[in-house]
């Protein structure tokens, strides 16, 4: 992403307010005592080792913690006087259905490309602004829906004050006590009953009173519809001179146990209750991209009525269900300190000088619980703020930016075990393939589809944002990487043969493209960029930058591979392969260092610790670059890396991590590890910062904690190929790996105690630890235990 001098999110758009819960059944089970504001937080204890905890309400948007069902989100201050649930429906966008191609690129085009090859990089820039930028330059937002507000009663004399976001359960939990009444409030978003629940409770019977109404910075109103049921009713806002098109409605239903509930002035009393079950149900009119036609109050109302019929117990034993299976498949223990138990806050502030290694898993949870929250079946992929924006005007309008950051969402998917959440990304690419194809026709005269660095809900691939950051046509093959990644950690052949066509319409746009470079005959893109960097000054317009080649060699190898799985589609393999065999090599540079342009460029390149590492998609989250194959490459991008440098925004950093572990130097990443994990680049409810908030770096930097332990590529599985001296002990269980396999891994003073290696598909393969190798020949369903020494080894079916 470009640089901006934000310092934090969105903060301050809307506030809003607070509810109660009920304590779990097994929470004796738990260490649960509560802190005050005044106590000492070092002796604090966290409810689990799974839990971002706090000693006082937030104060601002960054400090509230995320429930989210994939299409639901909600961020929770957990106040004492004033509670506030700021909402988000995944489908309420600036703007309307768009068509952004420009209708006069495909004639300068020619012109474009000439200027290119001459090295006249204003003229061609020039002529991109002029003719190729999409209409208009500007893509629309997402937007918040506002908040729901509880005026709770005067709190007097509040003390063991408690609130904490229990990744385990997925529930944000506030308890506290005031007046002589403990007070216990309880939020989750629940995907099978669609509606975020919130519930309140205390031990004093008739204790709880509030007063609960909606907010919002949209064009909206509230009305009652029931006098336990408010409606906020509202259209989004406009993206420059496109209109807003989508409607939206937001319900909050009070159902009360004990005491009375009424409503007048738009706003919901509850008064003399023991217990109260707040459901809230958000919906739009939003079907498509090329349909707004949808009945957003119906579809608000129809869960709502669903989910009122059930009992509290029902509501959260059914989220549960839903929730647990997914986030259990992984459990990582890296050990802990006597600083663990401190507030998460603390340990973020902290965490460059002190050794608390369960933050580092904390951290990496906290990724993986993100990715479930907003990115299930049937909801808009994460968005550069996943699923949670306060803003009518987000940075970076919170879009898909395709160069790197939405990639980066899904990197986490695979080794972490969460395959399914996937699903909204391909249902993306989808529509872009759609939308792509007209712009591959009316921009290039060309075949396929094509995507460049930015999408958004009305899924536009033109160029946008201007030449220097937006010509870049390499976006939509960059997430057809997700469809090969998603078949080899998963063998699932439907879902490949479903998504094969995606991926061959992006090649399809390329073998159509891509032109001579006028030396060595190369194929390459023109004109093309390496994403948000310039060459030299003022000029990013190139032809065949490194990143570009890297990508198409993966498109083609991943078409070609998957047309052989699938039994089809033989000519065009070797269409894509012939192709292949003419792109540009990856050049070393006269510095020993890997080149981010075909030309030398690197030592002119105005900012030499760019925040993009682009040229190093190679190394990862490709495997072209490896020590055993390509030992060349492999040390000039580590000369390439040590050039760039590790001070950058949080979501470089996060990609950095996984460069270093690519580079097996486990010191260095846990070095970015701690850069990354610190108040500049964390926020203190955990959320990333470039600075301002960006949600990539939480899964880049999930996902780089997972690659120290286990990297898996070219039919090999590496144990503990990067691991810090920081974290000499632990264990992780379920890791997946390319191959279909599960992995754990027990390790202790920096060596590996034992592995077990279980396969789902039967695919041949080889484990790697250090010097040590083993040919694995395992049948489906098969599970081999590995000493250290890897000279005994047990296989059982």
């Amino acid at each position: 992403m470009q640089r901006r001098d934000f310092l934090k999110a969105g903060v301050g758009a809307v506030v809003l307010g607070a509810l109660a819960a009920q304590e779990p059944a097994d929470a004796a089970k738990r260490r649960t005592r509560e802190t005050s504001p005044g106590e000492t937080p070092a002796t604090a204890v966290p409810a689990s080792s799974l839990a971002l905890w706090y000693a006082r309400p937030a104060q601002e948007w960054l400090e509230a913690q995320p429930v989210g069902n994939g299409r639901l989100g909600a961020m929770v201050y957990g106040g004492t006087e004033k509670e506030t649930i700021q909402l988000n429906e995944s489908t309420v966008w600036a703007g309307s259905p768009h068509n952004y191609d420009s209708p006069d690129a495909l004639t300068s085009l020619p012109e474009i490309r000439k200027h290119v090859f001459a090295n006249e990089w204003a003229a061609a820039q020039d002529l991109v602004n002029a003719h190729f930028m999409g209409r208009p330059v500007k893509q629309a937002q997402y937007q918040t829906v506002g908040a729901l507000t509880l005026d709770l009663d005067d709190a007097p004399d509040v003390s063991e004050y408690r609130r904490e976001l229990d990744l385990d359960t997925a529930t944000v939990r506030v308890s506290y006590r005031s007046g002589g009444v403990r007070y216990t409030r309880e939020v989750f978003a629940s995907t099978p009953d669609r509606v975020i629940v919130v519930r309140l409770t205390c031990d004093k019977p008739g204790a709880i009173a509030f007063g609960a109404a909606f907010a919002s910075p949209q064009q909206s109103a509230v009305s009652i519809l029931a006098p336990d049921t408010l409606a906020l009713d509202g259209v989004a806002g406009a993206a420059l001179d496109n209109p807003g098109s989508i409607k939206f409605t937001a319900l909050a239903r009070v159902l009360h146990e004990g005491g009375t509930v009424s409503a007048s002035g738009a706003k919901a009393t509850v008064a003399g209750a023991d217990a109260v079950t707040i459901l809230i149900s958000m919906a739009s009119s939003y079907h498509s991209y090329k349909d707004v036609g949808g009945d957003a109050r119906g579809g608000a109302l129809t869960p709502l009525d669903a989910a009122a019929r059930k009992s509290y117990a029902e509501l959260r034993g059914a989220h549960l269900a839903d929730y647990q299976p997914l986030f259990r498949r992984l459990s990582l223990d890296l050990g802990a300190s006597n600083i663990s138990d401190r507030p998460t806050d603390e340990r973020i502030a902290t965490f460059h000088q002190d050794q608390d290694p369960a933050l580092v898993s904390l951290y990496c949870q906290f990724g993986r619980y993100l990715l479930i929250s907003c990115s299930r079946a049937g909801s808009q992929p994460a968005t550069l703020q996943g699923l949670w924006n306060d803003s009518m005007d987000p940075p970076w309008g919170s879009k898909y930016t395709v160069n790197i950051n939405t990639e980066m969402n899904y990197w986490p998917a695979g080794p972490g075990n969460l395959a399914e959440c996937y699903d909204p990304l391909f249902d993306l690419i989808q529509d872009i393939s759609e939308t792509g194809a007209k712009t591959a026709k009316s921009q290039y005269g060309a075949g396929g589809w094509v995507c460049h660095h930015n999408t958004d809900a009305w899924r536009g691939t033109a160029p946008v944002d201007g030449a220097f950051w937006g010509m870049w046509p390499t976006g939509g093959a960059w997430l057809c990487k997700s469809i090969w990644d998603h078949y080899q950690f998963t063998g699932d052949r439907s879902a490949l043969a479903k998504n094969y066509p995606l991926m061959r319409g992006a090649a399809q746009f390329f073998l159509d493209t891509l032109v001579e470079e006028p030396t060595h005959k190369w194929l390459v893109t023109n004109p093309s960029i390496s994403p948000e960097n310039a060459h030299h000054h003022d000029a990013s317009i190139c032809a065949g930058p490194t990143m570009d080649g890297e990508i198409l060699r993966d498109l083609f190898d991943a078409c070609a591979n998957a047309a052989q799985e699938l039994g089809k589609d033989g000519d065009f393999r070797n269409k894509v392969m012939l192709a292949r065999a003419r792109l540009a090599p990856i050049p070393v540079g006269h510095l020993g260092q890997l080149q981010e342009w075909l030309a030398d460029w690197d030592a002119s390149a105005t900012e030499q610790n760019h925040r993009h590492v682009s040229h190093l998609y190679g190394l990862y989250p490709s495997n072209q670059i490896t020590r055993r194959a390509t030992p060349e490459l492999f040390a000039a991008a580590r000369k390439s890396l040590e050039t760039r440098g590790d001070e950058s925004t949080g979501w470089a950093m996060a990609w950095r991590i996984n460069l270093w572990a690519r580079l097996e130097d486990g010191d260095h990443a846990f070095h970015l590890i701690s850069g990354l994990i610190s108040p500049e680049r964390t926020a203190p409810n955990m959320f990333d910062l470039h600075p301002p908030f960006q949600i990539d770096g939480n899964f880049g930097g999930s996902a780089g904690i997972l690659e120290l332990l286990l990297r898996s590529q070219d039919d090999e599985i590496c144990l503990l190929p990067a691991l810090p001296s920081a974290l000499p002990k632990g264990q992780v269980k379920g890791l997946r790996a390319r191959g279909v396999f599960e992995v754990d891994i027990e390790w202790a003073e920096g060596r590996l105690v034992a592995a077990t290696i279980h396969s789902l598909a039967g695919v041949k393969s080889t484990v790697r630890y250090g010097d040590k190798v083993q040919e694995l020949s395992l049948r489906r369903g098969q599970t081999i235990w590995l000493g250290a020494d890897f000279a005994t080894a047990n296989i059982s079916a």
